[in-house]
């Protein structure tokens, strides 16, 4: 599985550019992101704060290692 070159406090940062009155064309232009990813990440992640979305980040890295440990 690929690495995000976004991390989880920077993925908040942008969702929340959205959450201000950006319009996404502007927020995916911005950062170099496709609309279908900042759909996905505001589905996923909406009304999380960058703390939470952190800890969720290291849930499912642990539980694919535990995964690939078995």
């Amino acid at each position: 599985m690929r690495k995000s070159k976004f991390s989880p406090v920077q993925i908040s940062k942008i969702l929340k550019e959205f959450d201000t009155g950006k319009s996404v064309m502007e927020i995916t232009r911005d950062h170099g992101v496709s609309s279908a990813t900042f759909y996905k990440w505001r589905s996923k992640y909406a009304g999380m704060n960058s703390k939470e979305l952190k800890r969720l980040k290291e849930l499912e890295e642990e539980n694919r290692r535990s995964i690939l440990a078995k």
